[in-house]
């Protein structure tokens, strides 16, 4: 593989120096759960020892203020204010607390992408069941990204809502998620973005975007632990929200008959948090800032392109990504296999994944495809994880 050209500002010897991960494995599946950074692992670990000394609630109390800076991070990294941030457990609780706010009622449309994730749609289809709302996939053009020009030929009156993933879970696309903002603030439609693959591989800016609402997690290209999350809320489309749920931190209870909302995005928090893996996902924001979200941006991209053209010149693998943008998940197939071709690199120590049907029907089906192995790639990956990774898949191309 030839060498990437990198922006200046990703010294990736650093960043693997810095990721004790790298010494062990060559870790490809950073769509999944990315390996954490010296800085997240240190702030995780001291956190925990810190509750074993003093206690759960005492920790929390002397971290406080480090607690709030997490909110001015992200807001950061956003181009948002505080105030629009809400901490949650997972993508997943983020974007349903944001869906489930929205008061839809029968014939009210969905209109949402063709790769869209399968808890997203499984969420569209209980309320299509429970409230009687219309879900319609928009279709995609010809480079296999959502058509803009059908979005727009669609919405009506009745569409009070448009939903899409902006890098589904399958392929490298990158959906058109800037121009999906313009045609919704032209007929005023909240705009709902999952941006579970995006945030910490590529700049997001949600007033560009001009999104509503976006959901994201800390484990995959923001390097940050498990079970961490955020939920961005526009602050003008805040009032127009109903919290699926309330408890002690999401509203006040100030009378027997009366509550009284938390003000801003936290209404949508719960009182219990993993407050060590709360200070890691802080710590992972500010260790991406650090770096640079171009630089990673730019390194990311290149790295994946060049992958894509050492697997297209092997014979027997076939590239399944697609969209006029890509990004840092690679995805293929060798010689129609998906499944075994994973887990013989897991055992020659190189981290994949394998993305099946079910996780985003629509779109698998309409390409005829059962499962492909996903390779996301990050800023700590290197030429000679690249070549190793080849090198596999070459020897499995040629045996197969």
């Amino acid at each position: 593989m030839s060498r990437a050209k990198a922006s200046p500002a990703i010294d990736v010897a650093r960043a693997r120096a810095e990721t004790p991960g790298c010494a062990e494995v060559v870790h490809f599946n950073n769509a999944g759960a990315a390996l954490m950074p010296r800085p997240v692992i240190d702030a995780v670990k001291s956190h925990i020892d810190l509750e074993a000394r003093i206690g759960g609630y005492e920790a929390e109390d002397q971290m406080r203020g480090r607690l709030d800076e997490i909110y001015r991070s992200i807001a950061w990294m956003l181009n948002c204010e505080p105030e629009e941030i809400a901490l949650v457990e997972n993508a997943t609780i983020g974007w349903n607390t944001a869906f489930h706010s929205l008061p839809l009622r029968p014939g009210d449309r969905v209109l949402t992408a063709m790769a869209e994730y399968a808890s997203n749609f499984l969420n569209f289809l209980h309320a299509a069941k429970r409230l009687g709302v219309v879900v319609e996939p928009v279709p995609n053009d010809e480079s296999g990204q959502l058509d803009t020009e059908a979005l727009e030929s669609m919405i009506d009156d009745r569409v009070k809502l448009i939903a899409i993933t902006h890098v589904p879970t399958n392929s490298g696309l990158v959906n058109p998620a800037v121009e999906v903002g313009r045609i919704a603030r032209e007929h005023n439609i909240p705009y709902l973005l999952d941006a579970c693959q995006s945030v910490g591989q590529m700049k997001i800016d949600v007033k560009q975007i001009g999104c509503d609402m976006l959901s994201a997690t800390g484990r995959k290209f923001l390097r940050g632990p498990r079970g961490t999350g955020f939920l961005y809320i526009r602050e003008s489309i805040l009032e127009k929200l109903d919290p699926p749920w309330l408890d002690l931190r999401s509203a006040k209870w100030v009378d027997p008959d009366r509550y009284e909302l938390a003000p801003g995005a936290r209404r949508f928090e719960n009182w219990e948090f993993n407050v060590a893996a709360l200070l890691g996902l802080g710590s992972a924001v500010e260790y991406a800032l650090g770096w640079g979200l171009d630089a990673i941006e730019t390194y990311v991209g290149a790295y994946a392109a060049r992958l894509r053209e050492e697997l297209q010149a092997i014979p027997g693998v076939s590239l399944r990504d697609i969209g006029a943008r890509q990004c840092g998940i690679v995805t293929f197939r060798v010689r129609g296999k998906a499944e075994e071709i994973a887990a013989v690199l897991g055992v020659e120590g190189i981290n994949v994944s394998v993305s099946v049907a079910n996780s985003t029907l629509l779109d698998m089906r309409a390409r005829g495809l059962e499962n492909v192995v996903r390779a996301g790639v990050h800023y700590y990956n290197d030429q000679a994880d690249a070549e190793r990774f080849l090198a596999v898949i070459r020897r499995l191309a040629a045996e197969t």
